[in-house]
């Protein structure tokens, strides 16, 4: 047998405290060489992991996003109205535990099989974090007002890619047709919305709807006509790759997202991901549109070139925008603080978009 070097057990290193000072020196420097190089190997793993790998700084802004998230919906609690039903937690898509959605409709209905005009919102969060269970609160508030509103649940990046919550998104929509008297759908007065990286999701579903050739250049048959989407309500969206800052101050969160979301680190030049850049691909059929974002908020050029291609193609368009010296300076995700005038006032303008959208059938 080969001899083998045991570490010193407790007992033995305090029988080195007897050696002579010459052996404990040589001992100590022994020690101190071992957790130095071990040291040093760990941040060498650290440092590699950064550069081949969007996952650990994805985590990071996971775990920092999905504590936001929550802060922000407990903080919208108190603003929901009483009388506001929820069917949570439907499974959307076979063998998929991500693919749940959670539905929201007036208590006070006349019959059970009175269906509504329908709000389904897909969450943000940068395509690497968030939950719907994050928006709920909003959409009992707009549920209150005289509408269905669903919540979808999607597979987020690194662990799944695109065009993956695109898919799921198809399959939601596919389901909340099948189940529309069920779960008080009227599927002929949908609208798609969403907030962030949702409303990016949102927006190149809807591009999908009403232009066909971009949906096979995606490889996705929408399960949606396009006259059964009525409307988009777009909150804070990034929708373009070429308008992202990657030298900015939020470059390195940028490129950790969308390489995450891409699955390459050339995510720019990727043909496959050439499509997830929704302005390309915007035509007349596009469906009316609410559009806003914070004068503070990195992606609200994202928001203001999205409208600005809709009213060059004669798209009708709401905007609600703000000037650069505008009071309180207006983050991304703004719309989500109803404790601020400039929230309630996002909050009355998407809801006055919608009444003149619908003839809204008052609860």
């Amino acid at each position: 047998m080969p001899n083998r070097r045991r570490q010193p057990s407790p007992i033995a290193l305090q029988q080195n405290l007897h050696l002579p000072r010459s052996h404990r020196r040589s001992l100590l420097w022994r020690w101190t060489r071992w957790l130095v190089v071990g040291l040093l190997l760990l941040g060498l793993a650290i440092y590699l992991g950064f550069q081949f790998s969007p996952y650990p700084r994805a985590l990071l802004i996971r775990y920092g996003f999905d504590k936001g998230a929550v802060e922000i919906a407990h903080k919208l609690e108190k603003h929901v109205p009483p009388g506001v039903n929820a069917i949570v937690d439907q499974p959307y898509r076979p063998n998929d535990n991500d693919a749940k959605l959670d539905v929201f409709y007036p208590q006070a209905l006349p019959t059970a099989d009175v269906v509504l005009p329908t709000i389904v919102w897909v969450h943000g969060g940068a395509w690497i974090s968030g939950d719907k269970s994050h928006v709920a609160n909003y959409l009992k508030i707009l549920a209150s007002h005289g509408y269905t509103t669903v919540g979808v649940g999607y597979s987020i990046a690194p662990e799944h890619q695109y065009p993956t919550p695109l898919i799921q998104l198809n399959e939601a929509i596919a389901y909340l047709q099948q189940q529309a008297t069920r779960l008080h759908i009227d599927p002929s007065q949908m609208v798609l919305a969403g907030d962030s990286a949702g409303a990016q999701i949102a927006a190149q579903m809807a591009a999908m709807v009403t232009n066909p050739p971009y949906a096979i250049e995606v490889g996705i048959q929408p399960t949606l006509q396009p006259n059964q989407l009525k409307a988009m309500l777009l909150n804070c969206g990034g929708y373009d790759t070429s308008l992202l800052n990657l030298d900015g101050s939020f470059g390195s969160f940028l490129r950790t997202v969308m390489w995450s979301y891409s699955g390459t680190k050339n995510f720019l030049t990727d043909p496959r991901f050439q499509s997830f850049s929704v302005l390309d691909y915007i035509t007349s059929r596009f469906p009316p549109a609410f559009i806003t974002a914070g004068n503070a908020d990195p992606l609200a050029p994202h928001s203001i070139a999205l409208a600005k291609t809709l009213t060059e193609v004669g798209v009708p368009i709401d905007t609600l925008f703000y000037p650069a010296d505008h009071t309180p300076l207006l983050e991304h995700e703004y719309q989500f603080n109803l404790d601020l005038a400039d929230g309630q006032e996002a909050l009355r303008r998407i809801l006055a978009f919608l009444q003149t959208t619908f003839e809204i059938i008052s609860p």
